[in-house]
């Protein structure tokens, strides 16, 4: 019951956080030859065949992560639909599945028996649920957090928390534009490698290196959701 507490549940997502990058720092640390993070996708860490002294570190900490995570969201989800005048916690519903998912991510093995692709669907299901978790609990709470004088003013604030929630998922963005200049501009590069550095391929360009920063971002709002979001619910209550 403490862990799910109003104090509890926001070390629980902490943790969770911390699990992540524990586990992906210690799978670099153990990569057999040099890590270049700008060039090599976070896949690279989970691999077995790339990195099996440190592969295990990597899911481990994804499986935590993700836990932790999805316990989070549903437990705060279930005491928002009681406590909240919002009875729909969409936002925390799907950071929860997608928190699931990210578990899932580090459990099964690369490639998934008998599903092609199935690594990179859970991944993207993982993303999609993260960020689309993320950027509508970070739009409620900024249109809560700051008094509406007026309709000007109503519409300056709903503004603000939509440039503010969208900032969450703009790595997202400048990573799809790089992919695709490089699908129709560079079509023979093969997939993002250390041979990208070799051939002075811009860093702005690698996927690898927008999926880290997004990991990072991500990371940063789930850390101030998780010390934010239990005043909220208490002032709905009220």
């Amino acid at each position: 019951m403490t862990v799910f507490g109003r104090t509890g549940g926001p070390v629980t997502g902490l943790l969770g956080i911390l699990a992540f990058w524990g586990g992906i720092g210690m799978a670099g640390w153990c990569y057999p030859t040099e890590f270049d993070w700008r060039y090599m996708t976070l896949s690279t860490l989970l691999s077995s065949r790339h990195n099996s002294a440190g592969h295990l570190w990597a899911a481990v900490g994804i499986v935590v992560s993700g836990c932790c995570g999805g316990c989070w969201a549903l437990s705060l989800a279930r005491r928002w639909s009681l406590g909240s005048a919002d009875r729909r916690p969409w936002g925390l519903w799907a950071l929860g599945w997608g928190s699931v998912c990210m578990a899932w991510v580090g459990l099964l093995p690369r490639p998934v028996p008998g599903l092609r692709k199935g690594h990179e669907i859970l991944t993207l299901l993982a993303f999609a649920g993260v960020c689309l978790g993320i950027v509508c609990l970070t739009a409620q709470l900024a249109r809560r957090g700051v008094p509406r004088p007026g309709a000007g003013g109503a519409r300056l604030h709903r503004l603000f928390a939509t440039a503010l929630a969208s900032l969450a998922v703009l790595p997202i963005l400048l990573a799809g534009c790089a992919q695709a200049y490089i699908f129709y501009v560079l079509p023979d590069l093969h997939w993002v490698g250390l041979a990208w550095r070799t051939r002075g391929v811009p860093v702005y360009l690698s996927f690898a290196v927008w999926e880290w920063v997004t990991c990072a971002v991500l990371s940063g709002y789930l850390a101030i959701l998780c010390l934010a979001l239990g005043r909220p619910l208490r002032e709905a209550a009220s």
